[in-house]
C-alpha cells in the first residue's frame, strides 16, 4: 500500500463513496476508474499506478455494493464472447474447406484415371508387363 499522499487517498475513497451512491459531482457518474479519478481530482495514471489497491477496492465495491460488473470486465467478457463466435465460425469454415479438399482430390484422381485410360498405351517392350490390360 502506498502512503505518498494521505489526502489524495482520502479524496479517492470519498469519490468512491459518491460514485457508488450515485452522487457524482465532477465526473459523468459511471463506475469506471476514469470517472473515479475525475471525481477524486487525481490523474488516472496516479490512480492506476500509485493507488492500485484503491482501484481494486473500487472494483470490488462496484461488484458487491452496486451488484454490477465493472466496465473493463464487461468489455473483456464481450470480447471473449465475440472471439468464441469467431473461432466457431472459423472452425466450421475449416471443416468445410477440408471436405472440399477431399472432394477435389478425389475428382482429380478420377480425372487422371480417365485421362490415362483414354490415352493409348505405348508399345510394350518384350520384358515389360503392363499393369493394366490394354483397352479393347
Amino acid at each position: 500500500m502506498n502512503q505518498h499522499d494521505p489526502d489524495e487517498r482520502a479524496r479517492i475513497r470519498a469519490a468512491m463513496d459518491r460514485l457508488l451512491a450515485g452522487q457524482a459531482t465532477t465526473s459523468n457518474g459511471s463506475l469506471t476508474v476514469v470517472a473515479l479519478a475525475a471525481e477524486a481530482g487525481v490523474h488516472r495514471m496516479a490512480l492506476i499506478k500509485r493507488h492500485a489497491d484503491l482501484k481494486n477496492e473500487f472494483y470490488e465495491r462496484v461488484r458487491t455494493q452496486a451488484r454490477q460488473t465493472p466496465e473493463p470486465e464487461r468489455r473483456l467478457r464481450e470480447t471473449v464472447t465475440k472471439l468464441r463466435k469467431t473461432i466457431a465460425n472459423q472452425n466450421a469454415e475449416l471443416a468445410a474447406l477440408r471436405q472440399l479438399v477431399a472432394q477435389l482430390t478425389l475428382a482429380s484422381a478420377v480425372l487422371t484415371n480417365q485421362a490415362a485410360a483414354d490415352k493409348p498405351l505405348s508399345p510394350a517392350h518384350d520384358n515389360v508387363v503392363p499393369l493394366r490390360p490394354p483397352p479393347p
